[in-house]
């Protein structure tokens, strides 16, 4: 999660979404399916995940808690 190609931040992987967030990466298939995680990207057949869209998801965890 630290290379930069061309500027860009890179795309998260499911492992790498799971260690951030601390849970299990069946967690993350198992939001996928109910659509409860954070938006996600298929490039090709894999699953990837931008940084600024698991963050505004969190953001909107915390919203919802707050209320």
């Amino acid at each position: 999660m630290t290379d930069r190609p061309l500027g860009r931040a890179p795309l998260w992987t499911v492992q790498d979404l799971a260690r951030y967030l601390g849970v299990p990466v069946n967690t993350i298939y198992k939001w996928r399916v109910t659509g409860d995680g954070p938006p996600a990207l298929k490039v090709g057949r894999h699953v990837r995940y931008r940084e600024d869209d698991v963050n505004g998801w969190l953001t909107t965890l915390r919203d919802r808690s707050s209320q």
